[in-house]
């Protein structure tokens, strides 16, 4: 299953337990000028959200997958800031932006302005989109990196003792999973005691349905996770829905978008039987902006849909090597920019991901952390009683916050 979604600690709390980096007293500098518009980084972010879908399905292919392509977007554009030379080109081409077009100092004000209009309040949604980073007690950062990651990417600073590995594990895994609501506990599985700077992007979303399921309704059903195997799930149901629909011929699948009541949505994309790698080869944003464009609402006089809770956890250097993010994982690695006292290569990008999809809404979680250490006119009824695809889509900014692919509801 596919699904989008953006998704906090509060720094006063954390900064109790460690000491914050000294703050510059002058007033923060404004990062004034063009940013890439909505619908450029909306686009460039939906390619790189297929793009490293399609890799983890491929290693995937008979599992849940589910992810945050924002989260982990957010979190290379955040490591960009410090990469320099062809280390630089290479994430933020990885990132899908066309540099020709774009300048690099316009991809970092887009996503400033991403996260300030992410982090907006709101009644009906809840949202909250930040970063961090923890950094060795006595490594000195570039004045440079530490107020664009201030002004740019809202980051917080914490000095950090990476020599007890274990209890900078703890405050870093403490500090998501207070940022998470609890939903992803444990990011980092281990950590090297020579790890220098930790960079940390979290997510969290939580949408009540515009129409919600009566759980009155939800009865045990079969789902048909392939042709020899068949689960029974919770299935919810409800009638009589009018919602944006669209039946695409040409790649062989259905689509119902719901609505929460910020008008946020969840794409839900049924391929037919036996169509799943067909149309995973074909997702890309012209695919998304064409269903967009076509969805019509229509009746549908009954929707069946699981209920479910899905996680996931990766390790994505190799992955995103595969897209073409390769240098900063080696020998060869810039990230001058961050510090002039050593060299520093990638050694983890991990991610997590939660999301769970009930009668109610939908509440999911992702966060990503990137370690630094010294390199080397019929009735129409819809059932999603097969795997199919999910993507949670925020209106106002286009941005996919959730790409999954639901292979199996009853596999946490």
């Amino acid at each position: 299953m596919s699904t989008l979604l953006a998704l906090g600690l509060f720094l006063a709390g954390l900064c109790s337990s460690v000491h914050c980096l000294p703050e510059n007293m002058t007033p923060e500098k404004q990062h004034k000028g063009a940013s890439v518009d909505d619908h450029t980084l909306a686009s460039s972010s939906t390619d790189f959200a297929f793009s490293l879908y399609k890799q983890l399905a491929l290693e995937n292919p008979s599992r849940n997958v589910i992810f945050s392509p924002l989260s982990v977007s957010i979190a290379l554009g955040f490591l960009s800031l410090g990469a320099r030379g062809s280390t630089l080109t290479e994430i933020l081409e990885g990132l899908k932006f066309n540099l020709t077009e774009t300048r690099e100092t316009e991809i970092h004000q887009g996503f400033q302005h991403l996260l300030q209009t992410l982090n907006r309040p709101s009644n009906e949604l809840q949202l909250s989109v930040g970063n961090a980073m923890f950094v060795q007690e006595e490594l000195k950062l570039l004045d440079k990196f530490r107020e664009d990651a201030r002004a740019l990417y809202a980051s917080q600073a914490f000095r950090t003792e990476f020599n007890d590995s274990n209890a900078a594990m703890k405050l870093i895994n403490d500090y998501v999973k207070n940022k998470t609501q609890g939903k992803v506990e444990d990011l980092f599985k281990d950590l090297d005691p020579l790890t220098k700077i930790i960079l940390v992007n979290y997510i969290y979303f939580k949408a009540q349905w515009k129409t919600r399921f009566d759980p009155k309704h939800t009865q045990q059903a079969e789902f048909h996770v392939s042709e020899n195997k068949t689960v029974e799930v919770p299935m919810m149901s409800t009638g009589g829905l009018e919602t944006p629909y669209l039946r695409d011929e040409e790649l062989g699948c259905t689509l119902v978008e719901l609505t929460y009541t910020s008008n946020d949505s969840a794409l839900l994309i049924l391929p037919d039987k036996g169509k799943m790698q067909d149309l995973e080869a074909k997702l890309n944003p012209e695919t998304l902006t064409r269903w967009r464009e076509s969805l019509q609402p229509s009746l549908i006089d009954t929707l069946y849909l699981p209920k479910f809770s899905i996680s996931s956890d990766y390790n994505l250097p190799h992955i995103l090597s595969k897209l073409g993010i390769q240098k900063v994982f080696t020998a060869e690695a810039d990230l001058s920019g961050i510090t002039d006292v050593m060299d520093l290569g990638v050694s983890q990008v991990v991610h997590s991901a939660v999301l769970d999809v009930d009668e109610e809404g939908t509440e999911g979680a992702a966060a990503t952390g990137v370690e630094l250490s010294p390199r080397s006119a019929f009735m129409t009824i819809v059932r999603f009683n097969r795997p199919f695809l999910i993507a949670i889509v925020l209106k106002d900014t286009q941005s996919i916050i959730f790409l999954g692919k639901v292979t199996n509801p009853s596999q946490a």
